[in-house]
This record gives C-alpha cells, sequence and structure tokens, in this order.
C-alpha cells in the first residue's frame, strides 16, 4: 500500500493537518511551520490530492484506512488530528474508529452531518479545461471563470496546475476519481459513533457549515466538544484569520 505525501516539520507531539476538498497540504504551510515550533506537524496530501497516489476508490473509509497506515508507517502513537471540511470528516471518522490513537481532536467548519453534493459548478469547470487549447495559466483561469466566479475559489483551484511536462499543464488532484466520487464528500458520520476525548469545533462566523442547530449532533457523536466560533470568516476561516485560529488550537492543545 502506497504511503500518503507528507511534510514534516519540527519535534515533538504528532501534529496531523488534513486539508479539505480540492486542496493540499500546501495550503497549511504557513501555519505548519508555525505549528512545527512545537509539535511534530504532518501535513499531508490525502490521496487524489496533492502529489499523493491517484486511485479510482475514494470514500472516507479510505481515506482513514490510508492515515491509519500513514501512522503506523511513521510508528506515531497518539496523535493530534487536525481536519478542515473534507479533512474534518476524515479526523471524525478516523477518531470514532481508532480512538486509541488520537490524543485530541480539532474540526474546522464541518459538522458530522450529511451535506448535499454542492460542487458540481466545479467539477464542470474543471472539467471543461483541455490543457492543449488551456496551455497557459492565464488561459485555464480564463476558462473555470466562465462557471467559477469567484476570483477567490479560481485562486484556490489554480494553485492545482502545475506544469507536467515541457509545454503541458495538468491537475494535482485526480479529477476523474474526484468526479465519479463526488456523493462521497458529503456524506454522514455514521449513526451511533462517538469520540470520548477533548474535541474543538471551530467555525467560521460568515459560513453555513455549521449552524445552530447542528450542536446537537456535534455533541452526540462528541461529548467532549467545545464548538467556537472565528468571527467575519468563511469557510476558510484558518486563511482569513490565521492568528485568530492559531491562538484557538494552541489555547486548546495547552
Amino acid at each position: 500500500m502506497e504511503i500518503l505525501h507528507s511534510k514534516i516539520i519540527g519535534e515533538g507531539t504528532p501534529l496531523i493537518i488534513l486539508h479539505g476538498y480540492f486542496g493540499m497540504g500546501d495550503n497549511w504551510k504557513s501555519l505548519g511551520n508555525k505549528f512545527g515550533k512545537i509539535f511534530q506537524t504532518h501535513i499531508i496530501d490525502q490521496r487524489n490530492h496533492g502529489r499523493s497516489f491517484h486511485s479510482p476508490e475514494f470514500s472516507y473509509d479510505y481515506l482513514v484506512e490510508d492515515l491509519v497506515h500513514y501512522i503506523h508507517h511513521y510508528n506515531l502513537e497518539k496523535v493530534v488530528v487536525l481536519g478542515h471540511s473534507m479533512g474534518g470528516k476524515t479526523a471524525m471518522l478516523f477518531a470514532v474508529k481508532y480512538p486509541l490513537l488520537v490524543a485530541k481532536l480539532i474540526i474546522v467548519d464541518i459538522a458530522p452531518r450529511y451535506y448535499q453534493p454542492h460542487h458540481s459548478d466545479i467539477l464542470t469547470a474543471l472539467n471543461s479545461v483541455d490543457f492543449t487549447i488551456q496551455n497557459t495559466r492565464k488561459l485555464v483561469d480564463q476558462k473555470i471563470s466562465e462557471l467559477i466566479f469567484d476570483p477567490v475559489t479560481r485562486a484556490f483551484l489554480l494553485k492545482n496546475v502545475y506544469w507536467k511536462e515541457k509545454g503541458l499543464l495538468a491537475y494535482r488532484f485526480n479529477l476523474q476519481s474526484l468526479t465519479k466520487n463526488n456523493d462521497e464528500v458529503g456524506k454522514a458520520l455514521p449513526s451511533f459513533t462517538t469520540f470520548e476525548e477533548k474535541t474543538l469545533f471551530l467555525a467560521g462566523g460568515k459560513s453555513e457549515y455549521i449552524l445552530d442547530n447542528d450542536i446537537p449532533l456535534i455533541k452526540k457523536h462528541f461529548p467532549e466538544a467545545s464548538i467556537q466560533t472565528i468571527p467575519n470568516v468563511g469557510h476558510w476561516l484558518h486563511a482569513e484569520s490565521p492568528d485568530v485560529f492559531y491562538e484557538l488550537v494552541m489555547n486548546f492543545l495547552k
């Protein structure tokens, strides 16, 4: 079985960071460097993302098994897991399936509930690119802007465009598998699963991902959960308010 690609920074208690859908570990570079001064920080690319292996199989069960394999490979014990969005779902399922491997859990802007698939415009836009025609980053940006109007979202997605060979761009993520398995990303945490250790949920004040009526379900799965909101930020709260984010995480981990 292949090992997930990661960047490992620092020494001490292992802290694993899991990015969101269409993301990669690189999105967490600056915060990872900061955490790396205190923890042995593992910034991971999940399967079909970043520089990790591509596979036709893609679900939270697979993402969790990849993580277990990674932890055993590096002989880690009792890890702190921090997951954003899709990475948060991976982290939750990992914690309820393998509680003995987890010291503490930090879930960023996602609840354990089911989410309707809502990435179809992004997937359509990404699939509309023909790299033999859109052979510069600017042309890729122009093409996907036909369906993705938000420049911040486009900039986030364009981080995945790289030179596969001279004159030919490609995506780092496995677009074929993500398109085929898009329904997997919104799946709920299985019923009657719990994680009894301390858990922090961080929500963006302007984000719709964690709502007040999600709190009973969060508490059902994570009885030791505390939920904190960073005001005036959206779904990428760690990027929009990194200092406040860092402070809240560090206060929780002390």
